[in-house]
C-alpha cells in the first residue's frame, strides 16, 4: 500500500480554497503614529557596538607619519645618489691614475 505523501494538498482539495480575512477594523485610512522606541540591549557587552569612536586623531597621526616617511625616503634616495656619484668619481680618478702609470 502506498503512503499518502501529499496530505496538505489533499486536505486543501477536500476543504476547498480558504478566503482571506478582510475586516474593516484594520483599515489603513486612519493615520498611525510612528514607532520611535529604541530597544536597549539587555547585556552591556552588546551595547559596546553602539559606541562611537573618534577617528580624527589616528588619521592626523597617520598623515604625519606618511609625511615623515616621505621625507626620510627622499633623504635616503639623495644620499644613495650622492654615494653613487662619489663612487663614479673615485673610479674615474683610479682609471686616470692607472693610465698615467702605464703611459
Amino acid at each position: 500500500m502506498a503512503k499518502n505523501r501529499n496530505k496538505k494538498k489533499n486536505s486543501q482539495k477536500k476543504n476547498g480554497p480558504v478566503s482571506m480575512d478582510i475586516s474593516a477594523e484594520n483599515s489603513i485610512d486612519a493615520p498611525q503614529a510612528m514607532d520611535t522606541t529604541e530597544g536597549k540591549p539587555s547585556n552591556p557587552a552588546l551595547g559596546a557596538t553602539d559606541r562611537k569612536i573618534k577617528k580624527t586623531v589616528p588619521v592626523k597621526r597617520s598623515k604625519n607619519l606618511r609625511k615623515l616617511k616621505g621625507i626620510s625616503r627622499a633623504i635616503t634616495n639623495s644620499e644613495k645618489y650622492d654615494e653613487k656619484l662619489s663612487k663614479n668619481k673615485n673610479k674615474m680618478v683610479r682609471v686616470q691614475s692607472a693610465k698615467l702609470l702605464y703611459d
